[in-house]
């Protein structure tokens, strides 16, 4: 059974990182484009709670349903009960570094199905792709615990202003 591990430290005490992880949208916030998520039921987070969801690749809807289990400030499990894969249980672990700092241990154990029915889960759940979406999940989650709310808005000004300029540059260039 293939597994996956991802793991990264976030600028945010314990109980930050476990409530931003808790929150029943945390999925659709930590879920970078191109994917989007389409979320149909979600459970307070405990164990038994139940999350259904679409993931968007693209125009591909891809349904999954899970179940969350060992939930505690500390972290938390799903499992998928439905889904594309044959199976998928991701553990999610939080571990205080000190005081201000929070190791984020992502562990994923799951397989595919075998020929035809494994293709797409072979193609979107791959080692490669399961990096850059943890990769991506790492920047979100520091974006939202790292920066206040005042310095996001910042952050978004200055990448738009220079979004502007840069097609500005280019329109310029064009002519």
């Amino acid at each position: 059974m293939p597994t996956f591990t991802y793991m990264f430290t976030v600028n945010a005490p314990l109980t930050a990182v476990s409530r931003f992880h808790h929150d029943t949208q945390a999925l659709k916030t930590l879920t970078p484009p191109p994917i989007f998520v389409q979320i149909h039921h979600a459970d307070p987070l405990a164990d038994g709670a139940v999350a259904e969801f679409t993931m968007w690749f693209g125009p591909l809807p891809v349904r999954w349903t899970a179940v969350h289990s060992h939930v505690s400030e500390t972290g938390f499990t799903d499992t998928q009960v439905s889904g594309p894969l044959q199976s998928w249980q991701h553990t999610h672990t939080f571990t205080a570094v000190s005081p201000t700092t929070t190791r984020i241990h992502e562990h994923i154990d799951y397989s595919h199905d075998d020929g035809r029915r494994g293709l797409l889960s072979r193609l979107l759940f791959n080692p490669a792709g399961l990096y850059l979406l943890f990769t991506a999940r790492q920047l979100i989650t520091r974006w939202h615990l790292e920066l206040s709310p005042a310095q996001r808005r910042g952050v978004r000004g200055a990448v738009g202003l220079l979004a502007a300029a840069a097609s500005l540059a280019l329109w310029r260039y064009r002519r």
